[in-house]
């Protein structure tokens, strides 16, 4: 966690991100100490050097009052263009291993217009339905792959065996009861 920002002009701050080659996802949010001025909040930026050491910013989205957080991916951003940004010619200094976070406190009507970098955007499906999903999937090919036909059974008293077609409805059920309510579970 960075909370401690390098302030580059009055409304633009940076957090130095080392390493960044081994980054996958860059998780943004405000501390709840200091809110942005009202109608204002903070356009989200990415940058990091390209071969020739020019440093390449990306807008990733932004955060507000109302929307304090957001994770962005930033893997494989790299290999994209860079676009507008406010952080102008600023000389940042630039370490082949070394990217920024930019945060540009704007008007809300200016971040509105603002088109983010398309593949910066994270899955809108939560982490842990996700996992769930990919769970059910893997228990699922898991269990089939021991699937026998009736005439490959050889008899064994001491071993229980629950039909394909069972775990396969268990599978079906959940999988639905999870899209209706992704924590019916709880209940």
């Amino acid at each position: 966690v960075q909370a401690a920002p390098q302030q580059v002009a009055e409304d633009k701050f940076v957090f130095d991100l080392p390493d960044y080659e081994n980054i996958n996802h860059v998780v943004v949010f405000m501390l709840g100490t200091i809110p942005f001025p009202e109608g204002m909040g903070g356009s989200v930026y990415f940058c990091y050097p390209d071969q020739n050491g020019i440093a390449v910013w990306q807008l990733l989205g932004f955060v507000t009052n109302e929307k304090p957080s957001a994770i962005f991916k930033i893997s494989g951003l790299k290999s994209g263009k860079g676009s507008q940004h406010p952080f102008g010619a600023m000389n940042l200094p630039q370490t082949p291993t070394v990217a920024q976070i930019g945060i540009s406190v704007e008007l809300l009507e200016n971040l509105a217009q603002q088109t983010p970098v398309a593949n910066a955007a994270v899955s809108s499906v939560d982490s842990f339905t996700e996992f769930t999903q990919k769970m059910l999937d893997n228990f699922y090919n898991f269990a089939s792959s021991f699937a026998v036909t009736q005439a490959q059974m050889t008899p064994n008293p001491s071993e229980a065996f629950i039909p394909a077609n069972v775990v396969l409805k268990w599978y079906e059920n959940f999988q639905r009861r999870l899209t209706q309510n992704p924590l019916f579970w709880k209940t």
